[in-house]
């Protein structure tokens, strides 16, 4: 497949046009060779993954996480330059998705987290957060042994006043402490996100409110992941490996 009708063919599926104000371009981001077989999917275009995608001979990387951030220093120096070497000594196409692949009503790591946990849920409630309830309603130790089984990780918990039982939540993967207070007014009994701010412990014990940090890159496997399954499906001639590249955080 040609690369830029690659990226014409997932900018239309997932929406792209109405993400322009997203905080790093959307679509090819660094340009290879003109046809596209094997790709490399993962939620970060860390060195780790650029250079697996180099062993298996990609022709393209698609990814979550990409590069040329608004608030990245506008020069190519050292991890910069080392990574974009990689890329075009060896004629290799990036791709990035953001928000595209964080909304996305199939696809997005919201949606995906809701159904990994067996959330009902009912949209989004504002901004990037999601909103809906627990089939069943959870404690805090069956919440944490169901995130530990579907991440494969002990999320962080703190919920010293919250309530003894958890039935409405409301979520947003990756770095989305920043939205908890302001989700305090849908009446939740727990906000899930990926990381942490000091601040989220007062927001947390002085509204009676459970709050759980999954990991940003653990909340963020399953929409990339997805996107690569369905583009596989689209078109069998393409090659497309998911590659978990291990993060604490």
């Amino acid at each position: 497949m040609n690369n830029f009708i690659l990226e014409e063919i997932i900018n239309k599926k997932l929406k792209s046009h109405k993400y322009k104000k997203d905080y790093t371009p959307n679509g090819l981001q660094v340009e290879g060779k003109d046809e596209i077989k094997k790709i490399i999917t993962g939620v970060t275009a860390c060195q780790n993954l650029l250079k697996i995608a180099l062993q298996k001979n990609a022709d393209a990387i698609i990814v979550h996480h990409g590069y040329f951030w608004n608030n990245q220093e506008k020069k190519i120096l050292g991890m910069n330059r080392h990574r974009l070497k990689i890329l075009l000594s060896n004629n290799i196409n990036l791709y990035s998705w953001h928000l595209p692949l964080d909304l996305h009503p199939e696809f997005g790591n919201n949606i995906q987290l809701g159904k990994l946990l067996n959330i009902t849920t009912y949209g989004c409630a504002f901004s990037y957060v999601f909103i809906g309830k627990f089939k069943k309603k959870q404690t805090v130790t069956s919440l944490i042994q169901t995130i530990s089984k579907k991440l494969d990780r002990i999320p962080f918990h703190y919920g010293r006043t919250g309530p003894k039982y958890i039935k409405r939540v409301a979520w947003c993967t990756g770095k989305g402490q920043n939205f908890f207070n302001q989700s305090i007014k849908l009446k939740i009994d727990a906000y899930l996100t990926g990381e942490v701010s000091e601040e989220t412990i007062h927001i947390a014990e002085e509204n009676n409110v459970h709050f759980f940090s999954l990991g940003h890159h653990a909340t963020e496997k399953s929409g990339i992941f997805s996107l690569g399954k369905w583009l596989s499906q689209k078109d069998q001639n393409l090659n497309v490996t998911f590659v978990d590249i291990h993060n604490p955080i």
